[in-house]
């Protein structure tokens, strides 16, 4: 179950905090809406039991805040907004992704789409996803790891009446299973016909707490729909008519020629209108909405009688409401409320729902679903779990008078990073298209170069002609570095709203293996194909052999990997592809004369004789030759680009690792 205690937003500059003393509670096994209009503060609300926004209060999920859950997406699945996948990643390569992230094998993300009716299209890019289809992708990801709680966020917002139904049948299917099911709407029809509990919100408090039941006798009035050029003289009859037979009639005016009246029947109405010779173009039943009913929040509110003082005419019979009046229903869509509670087919095949009883406890976090009576707030993370007899015993404790502050958490995941990069960076053809034009570009500059000459042979080799900072490779491995987490920040997968992506060092070093790994490979196809193609077109003159080739290739492919890493460093730290780039390319355009003027001057010396001191280090010989590796990665170093390719990826490391301490430490 899930227990929201003093939900309370930060004061906003002007006027007051948008979610103020929010309490309520969805029990497992049912259905709760949260239920109010635009601006209501519903959001704020969720963001706020997810630890998303920062504020005051505090959410049990089964007992335990989410933030001592050591896996949050195996109790808590979450959908906010649009699913935030990569547009040209498909839908089986969106999830499957997802499953490296959340811990749970690939064959799960078949199970879910079998479950939400989109195998059909499993192979379909998320670009071109309608509405309805995204929704149920959404869907599909929060059941990925078969969590207890369902938390969704407008989930029907811009859905068809049939996707509606699909959806309400879903989410009744899973609360049957045992799970807790919480969504927000700005629908009361929906929320009475899809919800077992209603919490309504109005202007950021809690104004009414009901069962379904209740919610559609105080909140959802049947009334009828009358449309008539004589409307005011309709209501006039409607109302003396009521007062003579002592019914309790209400006859809203809502414009020059609609009527609704409350309290009678199509057949009433209509018989009054044709003995009066009244003209009508409009005959129907409907459900209004009478809005939200001020007063206590756990109290339903009891429909007004006819004998009550509150009618405003205190007598029996029928009451005639002008246009503004208290009472007037706001029907948006003036549709009939039909039952689409029916569960859907396609989504009781999932093998994968039916795993977790209600009852049972969490395997992750050893919870109950007992719920917790009430929140004192304690000293210590201690979980309370102690027996009711001592419980009772004991004096009972103060209460805060203030509930505690929410700290926004990063998530933790994803549970095994190298494989999650994996799946991301071949899940997308950006990686593909990025090599490419790296090997293409790189074979025609080296075309080019060998016609006009003068250009040395790593370098013609390399494509590197001295008036570009890098080489088409280097400047490829950067881009592919800077994309690593700069989709990260653009197409969030991982975080549970969007923006938030964890800054965990397990997912940099996945990160920083995957793009030397890619960078390697990019640079020997550049070689080895800029080889080829200058042997083809002008001979074997041109591809013999260096006699220093080890420590040539070394040093390219420490450049190519270094720019690779400080992509993945820079977009990492500024949260931005281009600025990835930018870093890259600035590293000979700007850090490289920085470091020339530094090592400029008659204190510069060279590393000449290396490999004889570093093998007098030690008492035997170095096996194999290694202290010539040695020597060639320490000239390497102590060269200006060398040298600023450290500085700048030592930079941004550091950088990286303040920034992903610096949460934890606040």
């Amino acid at each position: 179950m899930i227990q929201a205690i003093g939900l309370t937003s930060n004061a906003r500059k002007e006027g007051p905090p948008a979610v103020d003393d929010v309490s309520f509670e969805a029990h497992g096994g049912h259905v709760t809406a949260l239920l109010g209009p635009r601006g209501a503060g519903k959001t704020t609300a969720v963001r706020l039991m997810l630890a998303l926004q920062q504020g005051r209060g505090i959410t049990y999920f089964r007992g335990r805040p989410l933030h001592r859950i050591p896996h949050p997406s195996r109790e808590v699945g979450v959908l906010l907004g649009d699913v935030p996948g990569h547009p040209a990643r498909s839908v089986r390569g969106q999830l499957r992704m997802l499953c490296a992230a959340t811990g749970v094998s690939v064959e799960r993300a078949d199970e879910v789409l079998e479950a939400v009716g989109l195998v059909s299209l499993r192979d379909q890019r998320l670009g071109t996803l309608s509405r309805g289809m995204d929704r149920r992708l959404g869907l599909a990801g929060a059941l990925l790891a078969d969590p207890h709680t369902l938390v969704l966020d407008g989930p029907s917002e811009g859905l068809s009446h049939r996707e509606c139904s699909w959806l309400h049948g879903a989410l009744r299917t899973y609360a049957d299973l045992g799970g807790t099911v919480l969504f927000t709407t700005d629908d009361p029809k929906e929320a009475a016909r899809a919800a077992d509990h209603v919490v309504s919100l109005d202007g950021g408090k809690v104004v009414a707490d009901q069962e379904a039941g209740s919610f559609a006798r105080t909140r959802l009035r049947p009334r009828v729909a009358v449309r008539s050029p004589h409307a005011a003289r309709l209501a006039v009859l409607l109302a003396k008519e009521a007062r003579r037979a002592k019914r309790s009639v209400e006859v809203v005016t809502e414009d020059g020629s609609r009527l609704s009246v409350y309290g009678s029947t199509c057949a009433d109405v209509g018989e009054t209108a044709f003995r009066h010779g009244i003209l009508v173009h409009q005959l129907a039943d409907e459900i209004g909405d009478a809005g939200p009913q001020p007063g206590p929040a756990q109290t339903p509110q009891s429909p007004v009688g006819p004998n009550d003082p509150e009618r405003g005419h205190g007598g029996e019979g029928g009451l005639v409401v002008p246009p503004g009046g208290g009472h007037r229903a706001a029907d948006a869509g003036r549709r009939e409320v039909a039952n689409v509670l029916a569960p859907a087919d396609a989504f009781t095949s999932a093998t994968g729902m039916s795993s977790t009883p209600a009852a049972a406890p969490n395997e992750d976090t050893g919870a109950s679903d007992a719920p917790v009576s009430k929140y004192v707030p304690l000293a210590t993370d201690e979980e309370p779990s102690r027996d009711s007899s001592d419980r009772s015993a004991e004096a009972p404790p103060t209460l805060s008078p203030l509930p505690p502050p929410i700290t926004v958490w990063s998530a933790r995941s994803p549970l095994r990073p190298l494989r999650y990069e994996l799946r991301r960076a071949t899940g997308i053809p950006t990686g593909y298209v990025t090599v490419g034009l790296a090997l293409v570009l790189s074979a025609l500059l080296s075309l080019f170069l060998a016609r006009i000459g003068h250009t040395p042979q790593p370098r013609l080799l390399a494509a590197w002609p001295h008036e570009l900072p890098l080489p088409p490779a280097a400047l490829g491995a950067g881009l592919l570095g800077a994309f690593a987490f700069g989709d990260e920040f653009r197409h969030p997968a991982l975080g549970i709203d969007r923006g938030s992506v964890p800054r965990r060092l397990g997912l940099l070093t996945a990160k920083l293996a995957v793009g030397a790994a890619t960078a390697v490979v990019m640079s020997t196809l550049v070689i080895a194909c800029d080889a080829a193609l200058l042997h083809l077109v002008y001979g074997g003159e041109l591809t013999q052999v260096p006699a220093d080739w080890l420590s040539l290739s070394a040093s390219w492919l420490v450049l190519v990997v270094a720019c690779a890493w400080a992509g993945v460093l820079a977009s990492a730290v500024f949260r931005s592809t281009t600025a990835g780039l930018a870093a890259v390319v600035a590293v000979p355009i700007v850090i490289v004369p920085l470091v020339q003027k530094a090592l400029e001057g008659p204190s510069v010396r060279t590393a000449e004789g290396l490999p004889g001191r570093l093998s007098g280090l030690t008492l035997v010989h170095w096996p194999f030759g290694a202290e010539r590796y040695a020597a060639a990665a320490v000239r390497m170093i102590v060269q200006p680009v060398g040298g600023a390719l450290m500085l700048s990826l030592t930079a941004l490391l550091c950088a990286y690792v303040l920034t992903a301490v610096r949460p934890r430490v606040r």
